[in-house]
């Protein structure tokens, strides 16, 4: 592996501008957003003036505290259009989520906020050491999703050439990798894992592909799935980092000489990480839920928007912006298992520690009773044999993590395989 280190002139001004310039941009900026949301969407004038604050209040960016956060039930109550600050009709585009627990999240955009995007997108593929004349094959999905689009606009606006692959159609994948040789693939993790089997089963050696760099995102992923990717296919493997209720890609992204953490893009999203009991914000290097408001977005800006994410910011390196730790996991995600708090993460990096095992894993939590009982799903590496890989990672379990689990060495594919999207890591039974 190379690393494309940035040349002179590559970066963006504000990508090595001072601390003091940054924060000036910074609040200039949250002033009008702030301002915006407030003249333009009633949920945001309603939730201000019961809070006992107005835009007017905000003389620091520390001020910023003082008004009330925005949740993913802020937008479903709105939908399909109530957060929007302009009228429908100069909408430029629409995305939603999926809406698989309940209503979809809506999101819209100006042409200015597509304009915006398509750059943020382009700076992170930068950083991920993209170049101009590069071919970029994108299998994150297309569609209401934004991983499709945002990487394909981000790709062109760089200059990249683009393959828009989508989701899918694994087999094909490969043979497409293979035949048209490009030299950055962006997909979600796990689905890396897949086609890595994928070249495998078709007696390839994904080391071997043409690709240089991989860009993932739209989930999780611990250092531990880096190193197993890295090995597996050849290639540096750098995050980037995003949500459609803030924007979509291109939030923050890895830079590829340094892989310490994705650089948050601070002259476009201020963010906060708060307790998420409390809802007090905590210094930067403690964890706690991330938080973000949007300080350019025309269409739907967000106010200190509740991501669930939890990670901890830390201080610049390669760009003058923060960084973001590896997501943990999430808020809402967490598992408590006889009183032991459990991020699946944690089982991850145990499952990929194990050199016999392949890298899917699933967690299934159960009810017997009034207890919980925890099995953890995992695959046999290809052409390994079971030589007590379970009791071991069962052992590692218990003692590193707190929780006894039932461990299930199943053969090689067995868990199901995500085809668009996330992988399924849990399974709660207890909820049916």
């Amino acid at each position: 592996m190379t690393v494309r280190q940035p040349q002179p002139g590559d970066l963006e001004p504000i990508e090595t501008a001072s601390r003091d310039e940054l924060q000036a941009l910074q609040l200039e900026r949250l002033r009008w957003s702030l301002q915006h949301a407030y003249d333009n969407v009633a949920h945001y004038k309603a939730k201000f003036d019961a809070a006992g604050v107005h835009p007017s209040d905000l003389k620091t960016l520390a001020d910023l505290a003082k008004f009330p956060f925005t949740t993913k039930q802020d937008l479903r109550a709105n939908y399909p259009f109530g957060m929007f600050a302009v009228p429908r009709e100069k909408m430029a585009r629409i995305h939603a989520s999926s809406g698989t627990t309940g209503k979809p999240t809506v999101v819209g955009y100006t042409l200015k906020d597509i304009d915006n995007w398509a750059n943020l997108v382009a700076r992170s593929i930068r950083a991920g050491g993209g170049r101009a004349g590069d071919l970029v094959h994108i299998a994150y999905g297309y569609g209401l999703f934004t991983g499709g689009l945002g990487a394909h606009y981000g790709a062109e606006r760089l200059g990249c050439t683009v393959i828009p692959m989508s989701g899918g159609q694994t087999e094909k994948q490969v043979q497409l990798i293979t035949d048209f040789k490009p030299d950055i693939i962006m997909v979600t993790p796990s689905y890396m894992q897949v086609l890595i089997e994928e070249f495998a089963r078709q007696g390839l050696d994904a080391r071997e592909s043409s690709l240089k760099i991989g860009i993932f995102g739209a989930e999780p992923w611990t250092e531990a799935m880096r190193k197993e990717i890295e090995l597996g296919a050849g290639i540096d493997a750098v995050d980037i980092y995003g949500l459609s209720e803030v924007m979509g890609p291109g939030v923050a992204s890895e830079c590829i000489e340094s892989k310490d953490g994705p650089a948050i893009w601070e002259d476009h999203f201020y963010p906060e990480i708060i307790d998420p009991e409390t809802g007090e914000v905590v210094p930067d290097g403690s964890e706690g839920e991330l938080v973000f408001t949007s300080l350019t977005k025309e269409a739907m800006p967000v106010i200190r928007y509740r991501t669930r994410d939890l990670t901890r910011l830390l201080p610049p390196t390669s760009r003058s912006m923060r960084r973001m730790g590896k997501i943990v996991g999430r808020s809402d995600d967490m598992l408590i298992i006889r009183g032991v708090n459990l991020f699946p993460t944690q089982v991850e990096e145990l499952v990929l520690q194990e050199q016999g095992l392949g890298g899917q894993y699933q967690l299934v939590v159960t009810r017997d009773g009034l207890l919980d009982e925890l099995m953890v799903r995992c695959e046999l590496a290809v052409d390994a044999v079971d030589d007590g890989i379970g009791r071991r990672l069962g052992e590692r379990i218990k003692n590193l993590i707190g929780v006894t689990a039932t461990i299930r060495v199943e053969p090689n594919n067995s868990i199901e395989r995500t085809l668009v999207g996330k992988a399924r890591r849990v399974v709660d039974q207890r909820r049916k």
